[in-house]
Order: structure tokens, then sequence, then C-alpha cells
């Protein structure tokens, strides 16, 4: 073995040759380790890139909130529909100018009154019509004379005939006069009968017993068959709400249905009954009317706005607690969570409220996943972390 020696500091320093087995295994023992923890670095590098993506996914999951939802169902209900209508006289009779017309002399009626059929409510000036009445009255009683004169001579004649005094003929001329005077009595008293008549229809009369709604005449007016409605009349004072419903509402109620009726700035309610179901459809707005009989009460007002409550029968209805239900300017709604766990708004419309519960008349089927609470503070397209609750919480 060849040694080099050199003295440094004083020392002797014994120096491997270059050909030295231990030395050249000492260096591939460092370059292995080197490799080693190369490649192990690389590893780790490559690990941390792939490992990105499912570490930042896993934190925005541990980062959605954590909400209570519900599986509604669907369940037997009592089933109520709530409805706004205007108010309206059951049966609304305008009443109008029905013959000549001219200037109204009395109004004798005024709105809220109750009136008797044919009675009259205003009076119109006939001074022409009663002067032209009499000469017709006066024509009628010359006819009569005409006709009394006429009977007389032929009785007469009838009489003398046979004594030879008159001829045949002249009985049967006699037989014609006294005929045509009948029947110019008969005209003069059919023309007669048709002024008074006419007199009769210038009084402004009620077709029926009811209410006076409105009156739209004062005395002095000139009104003719072109003056349209003088007065309204409720017949009867029968009242009615005509509720406006959408169609699928409509096809479950049945006539009779019991209804509570609420006007507007009213705290007093009246019970009533369905008598009429329209039988189309606003082609717009998909909606029909529900016409609700009640009974007079001063403080049904036709043309008020009210609300009503009717009994509709059996249904089967979503139902959720009051806190899963929002509300906008679009109208009701709540929020459901899809399958990927995001808030989706869906629109509903309201059956049967009740203390603590909604039942929902349209808008859910009963087998999605709705937000029981905190919907106020979700957004639509946020992802939640759903926590399934028990129907009815």
């Amino acid at each position: 073995m060849n040694y080099q020696a050199g003295r440094v500091s004083g020392d002797t320093v014994l120096i491997e040759g270059p050909d030295d087995p231990v030395a050249r295994r000492r260096r591939r023992v460092m370059i292995i380790a080197l490799v080693a923890v190369a490649a192990i670095a690389v590893a780790a590098f490559f690990l941390m890139r792939g490992g990105e993506k499912p570490l930042a996914a896993s934190a925005a999951s541990d980062q959605a909130p954590r909400v209570t939802v519900i599986v509604p169902g669907r369940a037997a209900v009592g089933r109520t529909i709530n409805a706004n209508g205007t108010l309206a006289a059951r049966r609304e009779m305008p009443v109008g100018v029905a013959g000549e017309g001219g200037m109204v002399t009395r109004v004798l009626v005024e709105p809220g009154q109750w009136v008797q059929a044919g009675q009259v409510l205003a009076t119109v000036d006939r001074s022409v019509q009663t002067q032209t009445a009499q000469s017709l009255a006066a024509q009628v009683n010359v006819a009569q004379a005409d006709l009394t004169l006429a009977q007389s001579e032929l009785q007469r004649a009838q009489q003398l005939v046979d004594r030879g005094f008159i001829s045949e003929a002249d009985v049967q001329r006699r037989i014609a006069t006294r005929d045509a005077a009948a029947a110019r009595l008969k005209v003069a008293s059919a023309t007669a009968a048709e002024q008074r008549a006419r007199n009769q229809r210038l009084d402004i009369r009620a077709p029926a017993a009811g209410l006076v709604l409105t009156r739209e005449v004062e005395p002095g007016q000139i009104i003719s068959s072109a003056s349209g409605t003088l007065f309204r009349m409720a017949k009867g004072g029968e009242m009615e709400m005509r509720a406006q419903l959408p169609e699928d509402d409509l096809v479950a109620l049945p006539v009779g249905a019991r209804a509570m009726v609420t006007p507007v700035g009213s705290s007093q309610s009246f019970e009533g009954q369905v008598w009429q179901v329209s039988p189309v459809i606003d082609p717009q707005t998909r909606q029909g009317i529900a016409r609700i009989a009640l009974r007079y009460d001063s403080a049904l007002r036709p043309g008020g706005f009210a609300s009503a409550v009717i009994g509709g029968g059996g249904a089967t209805m979503p139902g959720l607690p009051q806190s899963a239900i929002l509300s906008d300017e679009k109208g009701n709604f709540v929020y459901v969570a899809d399958k990927d766990n995001v808030v989706r708004r869906r629109d509903v419309r309201l059956g049967t409220v009740n203390d603590d519960s909604v039942t929902i008349a349209s808008g859910l089927d009963g087998s999605e996943r709705v937000v029981v609470s905190a919907g106020a503070f979700l957004n639509p397209g946020q992802k939640i972390a759903p926590v399934r609750g028990k129907p009815g919480v």
C-alpha cells in the first residue's frame, strides 16, 4: 500500500492513494444516498401537487353550513282555500228610461233604501202627455155616443120594417152604421189606452223589490232612452263575493261549499255558500270566479274588497313548518336541496295555514328536501351540508 506523507501544522497526515478500494466504496454509498434523497424529494413534490385539489375540496366541504332539511311527504288534510275578490250584488238590476222621457220633476228614493216592485223611483213631467190623454178620452166619449145613437136608430128601424114603413135596405144601412160606430169606439179606446200606458211609463219604477244601490238622476234633468242607467238595485238585497281562484282550486271546489267572508277593514266575518263556479277560465291569468252568496248586511258594500276562507273538501298535500316559508315581492317560496346539496328556490302556493304549520297547495310534490329554517341566511346556488330532520319539526 502506497502512502504520501505531508506535514501540516507540525502533524504528519497519511493520505490514501487514489486507487484505495475503501474510498471508492464510500463514494458509491454517498452517490446512492444522494440519488435516493433526490427521488424522495421529487416524489414528495408531485404528491403535494396532486393532493392540492382534494384538500381544497375537503376544506370547502368543511366550510359548508350545516342546515336541517326535511322530506315532508303528503298527508290527507281538510282542504281550505284562501281567496280574494270583490263584493257585488248577486242580481244587480240597472233601471233606466222605459218610455219617451222628458224632464225629471221628482226623485223619490235615495241609495240604501228598500223599495217594492213597481214603486215609483222618479217622476217625469207629463203636462203635454196629460192633455193628449184627455183629448183621446174625449174621442172615446164621442165614439161611444155615436155607437149609442146608431144602435137606437137600428132598433127603431127594426120595429118599423115589419109595418112596411121602412125597407129592408134601410135596416141594413143602419146595421152597417152601428157596426162602424162600434169599430170607431174600439179604435178610440185603444188609442186612449196606449196613451195612458205611455204616460205611466214616464215614471221610473222599480222592476222588482230590492235595495237601491246608486242614483244617477236629479230633478230638472232631461232624460231619454239614451240616458243610460239612472238607478242600480240589488234584487232582494242579496249580495255575493266574486272570489278569484286558480283553475286547480276551481276543479276541486264543489257548489254548496261553505265560506267565511271578511270585508277589508272589518273584523266581522260573514257566512256564505258557493252557489256558482265559473265554467270558463281566463286564458291570460289562468283564473276563474267562484261566486259566494251572502245575506244582506250593511257592512257588505258592493264594489268593496274582501277575503274568504272556503272549505274545499279533503285533499292530500305536503305540510311544512311555518319557519320553512319565505316570501318576497314575487310571492311565497321555500329552499330545497338538490342531489348535489345545492340550494334551489321553489315558488309555492299556500293552502291551510295553522298556528305552527302550513299546507302547500302547489309547488311541491312532497319528495323534496326542504330547508326547515335559516333560509333567510341562504342564497340560491349555495352549497350546504344537509342534516336530515323529522317531518313536522
